[in-house]
């Protein structure tokens, strides 16, 4: 556990003390995030971080294959330098992209380069728990579903990166989760020697995405952009496939608590880390495809947005997203060492929290709102005792030389669907 603390804040630190170079860097190049209608920031801010995130996972990965806990796992094995090699071909594709701008069709391409690269290199899918045993099949089957997998959690990440901290505190929270089941997990099954992949990489994870929160929550001074976000999803990713594909589902079923199918847990747990962002990337390509849209095409109505409309602060709604990571993610994990009937409970009572904290604003409006008109409806003649007759004005005439609009109302009016049109109520696009 040291080890990978070690790790952690290591990682954590060198991406914390490289994010105002990567901040310079992409002012120089003109990385810089205009401010639009749809977007929710409200001044040009630098994309680049994900420089500064890369940093952070070279240096822990160096001073991992230093470390003698760890060394066992870079010597005559090329897999955790095919996730670090992958890690910058991603992370260096996404600088291009924050610079330049890239076409979907050729991110898309470097994304299932890297992903190919590190099932090629042994980080790949062998087997998918399933029924009570091991589900196999063609090694070219399950390096197909290895790249699948990975493009999709490199992908989900990105679209969810639309409010200051957002990304980051997702990852950051639902990576803790994975590496407290990895770390747990091995240690029980393997008491000689619970040194492991997944466990590395989702440390290291955890440890860029504290680094950079510090410059990313709201107002932020920096973004990941796509840089950061695809190279923080395929760590996700990495780790995921590392632990899941390589278990042996009987042995699973030896941890002290799991009496809940636990041969389904190391596929039901990667996609808890994962729901929020995989829920906003699935709801989004469906309704962009039904209206008539490109899956790739910005729109206005991702969950962080939706949270907005709500009532929410900014700061708010990153907290609320937050909490939900949170009790879905520790949630699942809670199934494998905690008997079953105190975890569903325990899960149940933080699912109710986080509904109520959610439509927190909306409450709030139901009591306030609803006094409010009835009081303007008797005020007006409406209400309950109001007069048969209501005398009514008839409506103003323009003077003459006078166009309708004009004047102080026409400005007024203006300023007002000026303030609409800039109004936080639309998605972001990914931020490059």
């Amino acid at each position: 556990m040291r080890a990978y603390l070690l790790l952690l804040l290591l990682a954590a630190g060198t991406t914390y003390l490289a994010t105002p170079l990567a901040r310079r860097v992409a002012e120089r190049a003109g990385a810089m995030t205009a401010v639009r209608a749809r977007d929710v920031h409200s001044v040009p801010t630098p994309r680049l971080g994900g420089l500064a995130m890369l940093a952070g996972v070279v240096v822990a990965f160096v001073a991992a294959s230093r470390m003698p806990f760890l060394e066992d796992l870079f010597s005559d094995n090329r897999a955790p330098w095919a996730v670090l090699a992958a890690a910058a071909i991603v992370s260096l594709l996404g600088v291009a992209d924050d610079v330049w701008g890239l076409d979907p069709l050729t991110k898309l391409a470097g994304q299932v380069l890297a992903a190919g690269l590190m099932a090629w290199q042994g980080v790949q899918l062998y087997s998918l728990p399933w029924g009570g045993g091991l589900l196999v099949g063609s090694a070219g089957l399950f390096l197909v579903v290895t790249v699948l997998a990975v493009v999709v959690g490199i992908n989900a990440v990105n679209f969810v990166d639309g409010l200051d901290g957002l990304a980051a505190g997702v990852v950051g929270i639902g990576g803790a989760a994975f590496f407290v089941y990895s770390y747990l997990f091995t240690r029980t099954v393997n008491t000689d020697n619970y040194a492991n992949l997944g466990s590395l990489v989702v440390a290291v994870l955890v440890g860029v995405c504290l680094g950079f929160l510090p410059h990313n929550v709201h107002p932020a001074r920096i973004f990941m952009g796509d840089s950061g976000s695809m190279l923080i999803g395929l760590l996700l990713a990495a780790s995921a496939v590392s632990v899941t594909g390589q278990v042996d589902p009987a042995v699973i079923s030896q941890i002290s608590g799991a009496q809940v199918a636990p041969v389904f847990l190391p596929v039901l747990l990667p996609v808890a880390v994962l729901l929020l962002p995989l829920t906003d990337l699935v709801w989004a390509v469906v309704r962009r495809v039904l209206a008539g849209q490109s899956p790739f095409a910005a729109d206005k109505l991702h969950l962080h947005h939706r949270l907005l409309s709500l009532g929410h602060t900014h700061g708010r709604a990153v907290m609320v997203l937050w909490l939900w990571t949170t009790v879905v993610s520790f949630g699942a994990i809670s199934l494998a060492f905690v008997p079953l009937r105190p975890a569903l409970l325990g899960w149940g009572g933080a699912l109710l929290v986080a509904v109520l904290v959610t439509l927190g604003p909306a409450r709030r409006r139901s009591r306030t709102h609803g006094p409010v008109l009835l009081r303007m409806r008797e005020g007006t003649g409406t209400g309950p005792g109001a007069p048969d007759r209501v005398m009514r004005q008839p409506p103003a005439q323009p003077s003459a030389g006078r166009r309708p609009g004009s004047g102080s109302e026409g400005r007024q009016g203006g300023q007002q669907g000026g303030h609409r049109a800039s109004a936080p109520t639309g998605g972001r696009p990914p931020r490059g």
